[in-house]
């Protein structure tokens, strides 16, 4: 008889991205059961927006992430958008379909990177981190950063496609068609990579869908789920995007962490084919609703309702809620439901019956952002400490949602 034990993952561990802890039952070296505990980094971003209007909220909510900043901001103006009744010039759309595309080509890549550096694959890790070089260069030369663009704002864009951007997207484009398939030909193709990721973290459709697994992660499980093509927002009503699922490439869809890795690497190709529309399809025109901030802050402050927005993440549904009240200049609440809050429900399933190896792989193959996720502590003032049921904190949560709403 195997013996039965218990060991801890994380937050701390050379094989994780994210600060994550699973307790892991084991017998012997297969995994049994599992507990997975956040709680490393926690912080109060929402609470912080209470005290600021909505342009100062969007350098909140571009910092919730560093990978998927400008999906944050775009599901945070669009709520805002939403709540207000502000239309967005037909440009500026599409300007913010090419960076929520470019950044979704980054985090693809970068996950990428580091699926392969958890496997041991380390020249394919650094090739990942080259070819990301690329479209970090493309959004420098649009907005100045790397990281945190700064190029959403409410009613608009803050940054155009002058004629040298769009020269630069022209040549990444290119390179990508050129450079990217030999590294998905490197992975794909070596016996040890298929090895230790084929049926390693298996979630089947019915779980993924029972489980509300959502982006990449659902879509691996063959699950046909895509904001961009069941409600079509910005630009994307305009082109034709389909969910990438396994089956329609390899007739199967494992739910593993392969397939997890292969709607990721075809994502990447249609993310350029989606750049290329885009630049073909640029109308002209504005780029903002209103370029004075304070004439933007004074409709805003009149404006009285809540607003809701979905996009879709490179990790999957990001959901904002904003409420404005009349005659108020600063956001009433607001609430953020990340992807990693639906997919990370799935890691106990995943981690069932696998080695104790392949635990960090699987804790990365959903990419998971333990930042978007966690954003809010209360503590009490008087320091006492106490433990809160499911059910209280459920209680809380909407005794507090009603009397912010007035209800």
């Amino acid at each position: 008889m195997e013996k039965k034990y218990k060991i801890p993952i994380g937050p701390v561990h050379v094989g994780l991205k994210e600060p994550i802890t699973a307790w892991l039952d084991l017998e012997g070296e297969k995994i049994v059961g599992a507990t997975v505990r956040p709680g490393a980094i926690h912080r109060g971003i929402e609470y912080m927006a209470r005290d600021r209007n909505p342009i100062q909220v969007i350098y909140l909510s571009e910092r919730i992430c560093g990978i998927c900043s400008f999906s944050h901001i775009m599901a945070f103006v669009r709520a805002v958008e939403d709540a207000a009744t502000i239309p967005v010039p037909p440009r500026a759309q599409y300007i913010r379909t090419l960076v929520l595309e470019l950044e979704r080509l980054h985090s693809h890549m970068l996950w990428a990177g580091v699926a392969c550096y958890t496997i041991g694959f380390d020249s394919a890790f650094h090739l990942g981190m080259v070819l990301r070089e690329k479209v970090m260069d493309v959004l420098e030369a649009l907005s100045g950063n790397r990281v945190n663009y700064g190029v959403g704002t409410v009613g608009g864009v803050r940054w155009d496609i002058t004629p040298a951007v769009a020269k630069s997207v022209k040549d990444m484009l290119r390179y990508y068609r050129r450079e990217f398939s030999p590294f998905y030909d490197v992975v794909t193709g070596d016996p040890i990579a298929l090895a230790r990721m084929r049926n390693v973290g298996v979630l089947t459709y019915e779980e993924a869908v029972r489980h509300t697994a959502v982006g990449p992660t659902a879509r691996a499980s063959g699950v046909r789920c895509d904001l961009r093509k069941t409600s079509p927002y910005e630009a994307y009503g305009d082109f034709s995007v389909e969910a990438i699922v396994p089956q329609d490439f390899y007739g199967k869809a494992y739910g593993d962490v392969f397939d997890r890795f292969l709607v990721r690497v075809h994502e990447v190709y249609q993310s350029l084919e989606i750049i290329d529309h885009v630049m073909e399809g640029l109308p002209e025109g504005e780029i903002l609703w209103e370029k004075n901030l304070n004439k933007v802050l004074a409709y805003t402050k009149k404006a009285e309702g809540t607003g809701i927005a979905s996009i879709e993440a490179p990790r999957g549904d990001d959901t904002h809620v904003v409420h404005l009240a009349a005659g108020d200049e600063n956001v009433t609440w607001w609430k953020v439901r990340a992807p990693t809050y639906a997919n990370a429900v799935s890691w106990p399933l995943m981690f069932r019956n696998n080695e104790l190896a392949d635990a960090p792989l699987i804790i990365n193959s959903i990419d998971p952002c333990i930042s978007c996720m966690e954003r809010m502590l209360i503590t009490d003032a008087s320091g006492e400490k106490s433990v809160v049921t499911r059910t209280e904190l459920l209680d809380k949560c909407r005794e507090k949602t009603r009397r912010l709403m007035g209800k």
